[in-house]
């Protein structure tokens, strides 16, 4: 039986997959970086410890992790401002689903970034954890941001469902034992492997309905 549900952020809740890819792009290009044709899916749900270090490491980025992440976030905050891009419907699916069962987000985005979403949305009146890969010791697909939502949730992680959109990120939820809706993301499709982990699939996070979650 579903004891909560655990939401993903960028490419769930707001479109902001490409924004992240093309924020860093654009960094790393105007810092004398690399940007490789593997960049984007290689950052895709790593903490901003592991992509500003894969940033400084693998694309030539000058600059310490830390300053290359202060430098990103400050750019993505520009970009979100007040209005992030929030998806069609997620937001009332998220009320929705926050009617009938405990919600969390579990999301590989800055804790500021978390807040600016969830402050702008509304959803700060209803979501009491959210959790960022910054705060445990590895970003997806590892599975440490699901499992310390479920802790801090106070649940088995087994009774959780999961929604994701990336490869990284249903392998993540995945390898928490969380049973896993994947809305595959329209930029940034996950691999087929990586969708065959899921254990249902839906074209939108609007169709997603409370009966979906009985599971």
């Amino acid at each position: 039986m579903t004891d909560a549900v655990v939401f993903d952020m960028d490419g769930v809740i707001v479109d902001s997959e490409q924004v992240w890819d093309e924020v860093r792009e654009r960094y790393t290009r105007e810092s004398g970086g690399t940007y490789s044709d593997r960049a984007t899916r290689d950052m895709m749900g790593m903490s901003a410890p592991e992509w500003s270090a894969y940033m400084s490491e693998t694309l030539g980025v000058p600059g310490t992790p830390e300053e290359i992440n202060d430098a990103v976030v400050e750019r993505m905050l520009a970009r979100y401002g007040e209005a992030p891009p929030f998806i069609p419907g997620a937001v009332d699916t998220v009320r929705r689903v926050g009617d009938a069962f405990p919600v969390a987000i579990a999301s590989s985005s800055n804790p500021e970034l978390i807040d600016v979403v969830l402050r702008s949305s509304g959803l700060d009146a209803l979501i009491n954890v959210a959790v960022s890969s910054q705060e445990v010791a590895r970003g997806k697909p590892a599975p440490d941001v699901y499992l310390e939502a479920a802790r801090r949730l106070e649940v088995d992680p087994a009774q959780c469902v999961a929604v994701e959109d990336s490869h990284n990120g249903i392998r993540s939820a995945h390898a928490a034992g969380m049973y896993v809706i994947a809305v595959p993301n329209p930029h940034f499709p996950p691999d087929a492997e990586a969708l065959a982990l899921a254990d249902a699939t839906i074209a939108s996070i609007a169709d997603l309905q409370v009966d979906d979650l009985a599971v």
